[in-house]
């Protein structure tokens, strides 16, 4: 049986759940409880979950991983189909906690393993708010599970493109929204090339010509994933050479 599974089991027979998340939830540290936070999200309420999100934390407590909890159960909840929620989970993508704000990127690929076609659209939306919702949009789609459709990864592609291209306009803000979009395009464009390496290196590609110091750093760090030097090593090498 999986980790995951056992906490499912183990959950269901648990009297005070709220106890036992703050007891087992890895924090403070390095990492949370990943796979305790998906077991409640398959196993919880909706009323939990709200409950959850009401707690007063801050990052790196036990308390946080409350509030990371109710924000994925509330991908789940939405993944079988309750649009509502996805209002509230985009409001979260600008928390200024960052592991709350990785819990709206893990609670949208609950969508997108229901609804691929219902992620995209709801993260097209997003792709066009704030610094902030945009890393959302791309951490969301920048994973390879979902990317196994070529109409798909063309989208998440167009997406990623259109991100650069508002970074490039942007004239290096100081704020810390940007430099977390910046850090989550270091890798995302690399996912969805390895997806799709003949329009997605094209795609890419194309931004060698920018010179924009933004766009030519998310050039250089997605160039730098093994997962491009594995699919295309002398194309990455010329990509590094022109940059």
């Amino acid at each position: 049986m999986s980790r995951l599974n056992e906490y499912r089991e183990k959950i269901k027979g648990v009297n005070d759940l709220t106890s036992y998340l703050l007891k087992n939830s890895g924090l403070p540290g390095p990492r949370g409880n990943l796979e305790l936070a998906l077991a409640v999200a398959e196993e919880g309420t909706i009323e939990q979950f709200n409950r959850f999100l009401n707690t007063e934390a801050e990052e790196n407590t036990p308390q946080v991983f409350l509030v990371f909890c109710g924000v994925v159960g509330l991908g789940k909840l939405a993944a079988k189909g309750n649009p509502d929620l996805f209002p509230r989970l985009r409001g979260y993508a600008s928390d200024p906690r960052w592991r709350i704000r990785e819990g709206v990127a893990t609670a949208m690929q609950y969508v997108g393993d229901t609804n691929m076609n219902e992620l995209v659209k709801q993260m097209e939306g997003w792709s066009k708010g704030n610094w902030y919702e945009k890393r959302a949009a791309a951490a969301a789609l920048a994973e390879p599970r979902l990317l196994n459709k070529q109409q798909i990864v063309i989208k998440v592609l167009e997406i990623f493109d259109q991100i650069t291209s508002d970074i490039e306009k942007a004239g290096h803000p100081k704020d810390e929204a940007f430099k977390v979009l910046l850090k989550g395009m270091g890798y995302c464009w690399s996912v969805a090339v390895a997806a799709l390496p003949k329009p997605g290196k094209q795609m890419m590609q194309k931004w060698l010509k920018s010179h924009n110091p933004d766009v030519k750093w998310i050039l250089k760090e997605n160039l730098k994933k093994n997962r491009l030097i594995k699919m295309d090593g002398a194309w990455v090498k010329a990509c590094q050479e022109k940059l």
